[in-house]
């Protein structure tokens, strides 16, 4: 890994006080543009202004508020640039890249470092509407009975549909012990329904394994952390010993995380060389592809893989990657569709930008972007199924498996 670059892929979808972990991938980077009060006189081509563009209006604006607006005594100009950065990202229309003014974006690169306090779940936004994307398990949000797929139409007493991402994980964020209200929308109920969460220290699973019957191995993946591949690693030398007939890969749930694990993970399962995933830049060119290191380990043992709508990110990498080289089978529910690549750059003053840079293609070439994984057996799992404690999804793996 290079130094001050760390690939991240943020479901972006990010975990409440884990801000995504992402995911991820994401390079820590240094702007050097010049700021924008030192930008005015400069020619085009020194600060990388399109030949096209008329930067004029700008100024006039500008101007227009300094000479005419009642308060002009009291302006902000900070502000004021924050503001048009603010804006200017929000064009794009990604709910990915954001500003993030320097008190955000210092909270933003302690919470992808440190340990956090909320309510322990990753939330993104899709259609337009802000969604739970994953609870962590054994966390706040879990406990309170967050499900993925869930509709977060109120913040307390404010409305989300006209809050950014950042916005709303903000909102949602606080010290443990202290309370958040949501008002939700779920799609098997008649009318909305208001969850109270009480935040604490956030706890990251990561791994947890045990042999089913026919001696089958089923392997939970919570969270592809920076650890997770050698705690993998580790496990697969148990596995071995077992000579398992068939294992079972569940990435229900989990929100994505380091790219770099998410391939070194799939490396166990795919003959060295093989394509993993591509980083597309949307350029034509200058793509990344990323490839199996060939582990072999469990390359000749059936799989099959989990996944739902709480599946994003690192683990539509994995699944898709295994799918179209190996032919391993998916099950369960379609995958949630988180797809792209965030790059955090700092500006000058604390301030940075996240933006969107690039898209995931699995090795068949299919963006995982928004359209998400459909798995090769859909099966659902009801709300009878949940109050019996049955798992309709792990018995048809295993009924595949045998």
């Amino acid at each position: 890994m290079k130094k001050k670059t760390r690939k991240y892929i943020l479901i972006l979808i990010w975990i409440i006080l884990l801000s995504t972990v992402f995911a991820c991938g994401f390079f820590i980077g240094q702007n050097r543009q010049p700021s924008i009060d030192k930008i005015e006189g400069l020619a085009n081509k020194e600060v990388g202004q399109p030949n096209d563009t008329d930067f004029s209006l700008f100024w006039d604006a500008w101007h227009l508020i300094e000479q005419k607006y009642v308060n002009r005594l009291d302006l902000d100009r900070e502000k004021m640039i924050y503001g048009a950065i603010s804006g200017l990202l929000k064009s794009l229309d990604d709910p990915y890249s954001v500003f993030m003014e320097p008190q955000e974006s210092k909270k933003f690169i302690d919470d992808i470092s440190g340990s956090f306090e909320g309510i322990g779940a990753e939330i993104g936004i899709r259609k337009g509407t802000l969604t739970i994307i994953s609870p962590l398990e054994g966390n706040p949000a879990q406990k309170a009975g967050l499900k993925p797929g869930d509709k977060i139409l109120k913040v307390n007493d404010t409305l989300t549909s006209d809050l950014t991402l950042d916005e709303a994980v903000n909102l949602i964020r606080g010290e443990k012990g202290t309370e958040v209200n949501l008002l939700i929308v779920r799609d098997e109920w008649d009318e909305a329904k208001e969850i109270k969460v009480t935040r604490d220290t956030i706890q990251i699973p990561i791994i947890k394994w045990e042999v089913k019957d026919n001696n089958v191995v089923y392997i939970q993946l919570y969270h592809f952390t920076e650890n997770m591949a050698n705690q993998f690693r580790k496990i697969v030398k148990e596995i071995i010993k077992l000579n398992p007939n068939g294992i079972i890969l569940d990435v229900r749930n989990n929100p994505g995380g380091y790219l770099e694990v998410a391939v070194d993970i799939t490396s166990w399962f795919l003959p060295k060389g093989e394509l993993v995933v591509v980083e597309d830049f949307g350029n034509g060119e200058n793509n990344n592809e990323f490839r199996s290191k060939g582990y072999k380990g469990l390359e000749n043992i059936p799989v099959v893989v989990l996944i739902n709508e709480g599946s994003a990110s690192a683990s539509e990498i994995l699944a898709g990657a295994l799918r179209d080289i190996q032919g391993i089978k998916l099950v369960g529910q379609k995958s949630f569709g988180k797809g792209s690549v965030q790059q955090l750059e700092k500006l000058k003053g604390g301030s940075s930008i996240k933006i969107t840079v690039a898209k995931w293609l699995t090795p068949l070439g299919t963006s995982i972007s928004e359209e998400g994984i459909v798995p090769d057996e859909e099966v659902e799992i009801t709300l009878e199924d949940i109050d019996e404690m049955r798992d309709p999804q792990l018995n048809k793996a295993l009924e595949l498996l045998k």
